[in-house]
């Protein structure tokens, strides 16, 4: 999944974006409001974890034109990071647009779990456990089984099936996987994309039960799958403000080292 930092501390930007990556994310970094509006118009990113006072343009403005329905049909998930951890702070961000807000310092465990959990709300995309077919992934523990059999997946591989997971039966080009498990520094003209596909596509065959991947010629590649899959099994993360507010009171006690 294709992931947007934006924040005027490099620090925390540059730790941030190296976690997630070896989670096999795509990130891309942005240090302040108008490189980051200028990336969003760019790309369609699926979460968007944003900095509430940068320069230029701040991160609720950011959000409010995100939102507008004159920006883009697409809707990234926005993670407001912050240290402003007042009650009013926290509603203007929700109100603003935000999807969640994250108070710092906060634990890299607790950034990369609400990541999940907003991945969760678009359904069908992401959950704690996705099975699609004779494919299971269990994508908090970043763990692959086919018909019982554990299959060992680099970081990117992993990004790049939960992607095919994500959209069952589906025809992907090769642009919209650089778009989405790839991110801006990738050589639009590459073959990694091919070469990862090939590479996946070896190692979740098996004797007898060739991979589920297809390449459709001259349009991309499709993970093959029978009506109904792509079911998830887990919470798959409740849209009520309860829900959100909920987790923003329980964010103030990490339980590993913090991020600044």
């Amino acid at each position: 999944m294709r992931v947007l930092v934006a924040d005027d501390e490099e620090d925390l930007v540059g730790a941030i974006a190296r976690g997630l990556r070896r989670d096999g994310y795509a990130v891309d970094e942005a240090y302040d409001g108008a490189e980051a509006l200028a990336k969003a118009s760019a790309v369609d990113y699926d979460v968007i974890c944003l900095d509430l006072t940068m320069p230029a343009v701040d991160g609720r403005e950011v959000c409010r034109r995100l939102r507008d329905p004159s920006w883009s049909s697409h809707r990234p998930r926005i993670l407001m990071l912050t240290a402003r951890d007042s009650l009013e702070d926290r509603i203007g961000g929700l109100d603003d647009g935000a999807d969640d807000y994250l108070v710092k310092p906060f634990a890299f465990e607790e950034l990369t779990a609400r990541i999940r959990a907003l991945l969760r709300r678009d359904a069908g995309r992401c959950g704690s456990r996705l099975v699609v077919g004779d494919i299971e992934m269990d994508l908090s523990r970043h763990a692959v089984r086919r018909r019982g059999h554990e299959i060992a997946l680099t970081p990117k591989e992993f990004t790049l099936l939960r992607y095919f997971c994500s959209r069952p039966g589906e025809v992907v080009s090769q642009e919209e996987l650089l778009d989405h498990v790839w991110d801006e520094h990738t050589d639009p003209f590459t073959n990694t994309v091919r070469v990862t596909v090939g590479t996946l596509r070896r190692k979740l065959g098996l004797p007898g039960s060739p991979a589920p991947i297809e390449t459709i010629v001259g349009t991309g590649y499709r993970l093959d799958a029978p009506p109904g899959s792509g079911s998830l099994d887990g919470p798959t993360g409740p849209e009520d403000p309860a829900y959100v507010l909920g987790d923003i009171a329980s964010s103030a006690s990490p339980t590993s080292a913090p991020y600044p």
